[in-house]
């Protein structure tokens, strides 16, 4: 079994390292390496896909990826209590005729007891946007890690 530090219990600097490292795990948009975060028997609720396993989470990421191009994501600690995070987030991406979206959503994360995702649910909007209304630009720089991101 892999572990994927840091454990639960969360505390405020853990439940934030957990979040950012979510973060730039998505934002390679390498399905395989993502779902090494999750237990071998996690359980997704994704929009209104439901899904259980690291097989079939790459399967998601994957058409997820294939549909979504130039994807990039940012997400900020919500809430966190014992082994569960909360999350908001927001991600860009364009569709294959051009049309670029600002996805808007919340996550609720719950961690076994070697760091791994055992479940997610996730509620997510789209937003049409014009490219030049973008404000998400590849992976966080390091200046930009811990501060929240506007919600417009």
């Amino acid at each position: 079994m892999n572990a994927r530090p840091p454990f639960p219990p969360f505390t405020l600097d853990t439940a934030k390292q957990k979040v950012q490292a979510a973060e730039d795990a998505w934002n390679t948009r390498d399905p395989r390496k993502v779902s090494l975060a999750y237990t071998e028997d996690s359980r997704w609720r994704n929009r209104d896909t439901f899904v259980t396993g690291r097989d079939a989470i790459v399967e998601l990421l994957t058409r997820k990826w294939d549909r979504e191009l130039d994807y990039a994501l940012r997400k900020e600690l919500w809430a966190f209590d014992g082994n569960r995070i909360a999350v908001r987030f927001q991600y860009e991406s364009h569709d294959a005729d051009g049309q670029w979206w600002r996805s808007y959503g919340n996550e609720l994360w719950e961690f076994d007891g070697h760091g791994l995702m055992s479940r997610r649910e996730a509620s997510i909007n789209d937003v049409p946007i014009q490219e030049s209304d973008r404000r998400v630009f590849g992976p966080r720089p390091e200046s930009e890690r811990g501060v929240p991101f506007p919600l417009q």
